[in-house]
């Protein structure tokens, strides 16, 4: 599963019904809200409510900046996707 997968766009929480983010390093999805993380295996979400792990103060903070980190990622990846494509759009109304 990858950050941009329409499947994460609908799955949401078990519990509060509220969304999911990606932990990508952990293999999991992670409710900061409800501080519960969910287990990918084989690339299936284990969305039971049953399945989630309570994680503790110093893992909720490791986990927000994981998912800070890859929102800054993936909004850097899309800046630098529109300027390769305003570029391209340059280059090609010069011809």
């Amino acid at each position: 599963m990858k950050a941009d997968d329409a499947l994460l766009r609908i799955l949401a929480c078990p519990i509060d019904k509220g969304p999911l983010a990606l932990l990508a390093a952990e293999g999991a999805l992670y409710n900061p809200r409800l501080r519960r993380r969910y287990p990918i295996l084989d690339g299936i979400p284990q969305l039971l409510p049953s399945s989630g792990e309570q994680l503790s103060d110093a893992d909720h903070e490791r986990a927000v900046r994981q998912i800070e980190e890859a929102a800054e990622a993936d909004a850097e990846e899309a800046t630098e996707a529109d300027a390769a494509a305003r570029a391209e759009q340059t280059e090609g109304a010069g011809s």
